[in-house]
């Protein structure tokens, strides 16, 4: 039996990733060639689409579920070390950081739409409940951002003291508050209700307004402001 080839440098030209994406453009390449150009090379069982292939069905052969391993989580798969596996992570970071670029270049806030995309591409793929602020001068527009609190899978701490003293810190007339739901529901609980409430009031004191707080999750975001709940 003739040994079976594993090397894609034995493919024909037009088959192998690197050359396919300089001849005909990234779009024509499958998602496991675009793995296999980070993966960069196989073994002596497996090609690096091969390779590509098996990361792809640990992430159940969808992008957002890949997007949520870790680089630990990647290195489970034979063949795949530490520096593919942080450079696969890398990666899919970065495709998270472009998704929500576009809204930084001109983030003035005028509807709760303007800023829920953003913000689910700052928050999605976490395990992890995260609250993000957002800080914003006397035009609405947005002069920072930054996560202030990281908590476990089914809640965060939030300290108004922090969130506030970060606004004076800023200059910051107005805040945005968000935070992920990693089950995917949407619906506020009371711990959210009740940091809403203690954060406008404090906010009012000092003449910090509360804008939204927005909940994201992979079917979409809620908004207080919306419902009129602030």
């Amino acid at each position: 039996m003739q040994e079976q080839k594993y090397s894609i440098k034995q493919w024909a030209k037009d088959d192998r990733p690197r050359e396919k994406l300089l001849s005909k453009g990234p779009k024509s390449l499958s998602d496991s060639e675009l793995l296999a150009i980070l993966i960069n090379n196989g073994n002596k069982q497996k090609s690096a689409v091969d390779l590509g292939k098996e990361v792809l069905q640990l992430g159940k052969n969808n992008l957002n579920e890949l997007g949520r391993l870790s680089a630990k989580e990647i290195m489970r798969i034979n063949g795949i070390g530490e520096a593919k596996a942080i450079t696969i992570a890398a990666a899919l970071e970065l495709g998270r950081r472009r998704e929500g670029s576009g809204f930084l270049e001109n983030p003035v806030i005028q509807h709760s739409k303007d800023v829920a995309g953003f913000l689910r591409s700052v928050l999605k793929d976490l395990s992890r409940e995260m609250l993000v602020v957002l800080y914003l001068n006397q035009a609405n527009k947005v002069t920072h951002h930054e996560i202030v609190s990281m908590g476990g899978i089914t809640g965060t701490v939030v300290d108004p003291r922090v969130v506030l003293k970060n606004a004076i810190t800023e200059g910051a007339t107005s805040i945005i508050i968000c935070h992920n739901h990693p089950s995917g529901n949407l619906k506020p609980s009371r711990a959210d209700e009740l940091i809403t409430t203690k954060l406008k009031e404090a906010g009012n004191l000092l003449d910090i307004k509360v804008l939204d707080h927005i909940i994201v999750s992979d079917h979409g975001y809620y908004s207080f402001a919306d419902d009129g709940k602030l």
